[in-house]
């Protein structure tokens, strides 16, 4: 018996020895570089860019607009929006931009299923159809990662199979509505625009949700999605060699699909893993409840869809362990789309409002990032904005991964901003959130 204690105890101080090595390993946190401009414009919760010589491609999709700033960010011109003003109007929900060839930009609006082609000066050259009609709301949907052209021209996209509700026999004839089986992963895809060709690359973990039906005794069914706030999943992001890195969150390493086609594996990233207590995942439960009928109280008008779209896309804020990226301090970051699904899901499935999974059901360590991590700069480099699991001063902290999957550096941008894109010559594009997190500037800063 002595004998199997004292393994016990060796693998356990091997274990919390191998966790304080890996966390040795992680570079000292630097300050992001001089912010240099700022907007004066007010933008929405939601902004990604496109640097191009001529200025700064803004979408804002929280109030549909397409815009170009010059390139200190003072003045715009509409490209397109949901007025009369513009030929070419922003008529959905969502819209997606994408770098194109050179310094042009495609615009992706999923409800018309068409793609501008806008040039260097912000111009409107043509307009395409998107390649496939089923893959119209992923393209122009900026929750579903970046998509971009690898080496070889082809277009990368994340994919998104929803399987259909179905109707069942049910007992006495009557017929049954059944839920679909949500998966927990999707095929992240490219496609060659000429051929239509269309292949995968790999699969990547999402965000799992479940349908629940119930019937009362009218005969009325209603919907509840139930989610899981601490999801571990998976990213990908295109580098600027046309590398695809798909992003693991399990274990916090990098698949490697290269410009040639050969695939690798990167180490393990070094990486603070916070364990959760059974104590931890109710208090994360609790919080992430009360967060939402704070939101709810704050909004009584939409009856309760504040709770699930705090912003478009689908923000909520709970409290336990380490800190929100990009939020006060002591606070993480979660995503719930519209209608309880994963952020972006376009409405969800309707029916009442999302219920959260057992605490038990919540992940043993803390995850490293959330959903909408990964981005990838100009240089060849991964910046992944992580989850702290303690209390950081500031804002959230980024880790930049090389092209080898090596942890090189990492970033912390100041309080209230995230990370909305990246320009040549060393720039990076913030987005800093206004008190009530609802309206944004964007600011122009230094790498260093």
């Amino acid at each position: 018996m002595q004998t199997m204690r004292s393994v016990f105890t060796l693998s356990a101080v091997a274990l919390v020895a191998g966790s304080q090595l890996a966390a040795q390993q992680q570079p000292a946190i630097r300050q992001l570089g001089p912010v240099d401009a700022t907007s004066n414009e007010l933008l929405g919760a939601n902004v990604f860019v496109r640097h191009v010589k001529s200025g700064v491609l803004v979408n804002d999709v929280q109030h549909r607009r397409l815009l170009m700033f010059d390139p200190d960010l003072k003045t715009f011109t509409v490209i397109a929006d949901t007025t009369p003003a513009t030929a070419n109007a922003y008529s959905g929900r969502t819209g997606g931009l994408i770098a194109y060839r050179g310094d042009s930009s495609l615009f992706v609006d999923a409800q018309s299923m068409s793609m501008l082609v806008i040039d260097p000066a912000g111009k409107v050259q043509r307009v395409m159809a998107v390649p496939r009609s089923q893959d119209a709301m992923v393209l122009g949907n900026a929750m579903f990662g970046t998509p971009a052209f690898d080496a070889t021209g082809r277009l990368v996209y994340r994919g998104f199979n929803l399987p259909r509700p179905a109707m069942r026999q049910g007992p006495g004839g009557n017929a049954t509505f059944q839920p679909p089986e949500i998966p927990d992963s999707t095929a992240v895809v490219r496609m060659d625009l000429t051929t239509r060709a269309v292949d995968t690359v790999a699969f990547v973990k999402v965000p799992k949700v479940k349908m629940d039906v119930q019937r009362d005794d009218n005969g009325r069914v209603s919907i509840t999605a139930q989610v899981n706030p601490l999801p571990v999943i998976d990213e990908w992001a295109v580098l600027s060699d046309g590398s695809i890195a798909l992003v693991r969150g399990r274990d916090y390493h990098v698949d490697w699909v290269r410009a040639d086609g050969s695939r690798e594996s990167s180490a393990k990233i070094p990486f603070d893993w916070k364990r959760l207590t059974d104590e931890d995942k109710v208090a994360f439960i609790d919080s992430v409840k009360a967060a939402r009928q704070r939101m709810a109280a704050a909004n009584p008008q939409a009856g309760g869809g504040a709770a699930r779209d705090s912003v478009r896309g689908g923000e909520a804020r709970g409290g336990v362990g380490g800190g929100n990226p990009g939020g006060p301090p002591g606070e993480v970051r979660i995503m719930i789309g519209p209608g309880g699904g994963p952020p972006g899901a376009g409405g969800g499935f309707g029916g009442r409002e999302p219920t959260f999974v057992a605490p038990s059901e919540l992940p043993d360590y803390q995850p490293p990032f959330f959903v909408g991590a990964a981005r990838a700069d100009v240089d060849g480099h991964l910046w992944i904005r992580t989850t702290p699991t303690k209390a950081i001063a500031g804002g959230p902290v980024y880790d930049v991964i090389n092209s080898k999957g090596e942890l090189i550096e990492r970033v912390q941008v100041p309080k209230d901003r995230t990370i909305a894109g990246f320009g040549a010559d060393g720039v990076v594009f913030l987005l800093a959130r206004d008190a009530a997190g609802t309206t944004t500037k964007l600011e122009r800063a230094r790498v260093k």
